[in-house]
């Protein structure tokens, strides 16, 4: 009875019982975070540690970037404003 086709029970999946045997994925996963950890601290090479980020830096971040665009487009406007002036001194007045 139980070889003929049922349109209620769904086949099962396969399922495959293999674990390797000389990995651990958790322990390299750890071992990798740590030397980078490590790292970046400088503890490996037996440096003091110094953040990379102060405090504070990120505050003025937006205001600093907002200056420099500015800072650029009037140096490009100067710019344009002394083509156009040797243009017109050369067009008017040679």
């Amino acid at each position: 009875m139980s070889q003929l086709p049922s349109f209620f029970r769904t086949h099962q999946t396969k399922r495959f019982n293999y674990t390797p045997f000389y990995y651990d994925e958790q322990k390299e996963d750890l071992e990798q975070r740590t030397s980078q950890i490590k790292q970046d601290m400088g503890l490996e090479k037996g440096e003091v540690y110094a953040p990379k980020i102060r405090k504070g830096q990120m505050g003025n971040y937006y205001k600093r970037k907002r200056k420099q665009i500015e800072r650029r487009s009037n140096i490009r406007l100067v710019i344009l404003i002394l083509f156009l002036a040797l243009a017109a001194w050369f067009l008017f007045f040679r």
